[in-house]
Formats: structure tokens, sequence, C-alpha cells
């Protein structure tokens, strides 16, 4: 009949699809930088761990030693 008619409303769909996308898209950038900053904070405190670890080996092996020599 008349399709002019019906594309202030097909326009609004399209506005509200788009904003929708646009928000859940935002939300899910935040949930995965924050999962980024999360996984880089644990790979610190891995790291700050192993090098506990390795003094403590260094300071088993030095007793060792001192121990055979003893």
């Amino acid at each position: 009949m008349f399709p002019f008619l019906f594309l202030p409303h097909v326009g609004a769909l399209v506005m509200v699809v788009a904003i929708v996308g646009i928000v859940f898209w935002y939300k899910a950038r935040e949930k995965e930088l924050q999962f980024h900053q999360d996984m880089r904070i644990r790979e610190m405190e891995h790291q700050q761990k192993m090098r506990e670890l390795e003094v403590e080996l260094e300071k088993a092996k030095a007793r060792q030693v001192y121990e055979r020599t003893a």
C-alpha cells in the first residue's frame, strides 16, 4: 500500500537494536578487560611465589653444601 509509512517504524526498530547492541558490546568489553586484569594480577602473584621458592631452594642447597663440608 504505502511502504514509506513503515519507514519510521523500521528506523525506530533499527535504532533500538543498535542501542542494545552497543550496550551489550560495552558490557562484554568491560568484562573482558576485568578478566585480563585479574589474569595479570594472578600471573604477577605466581611469579612472586616462584621467586620466593627459588630463594628457598637456593637456601636449601647452601645448607646442604654447608652440612657436607662440616
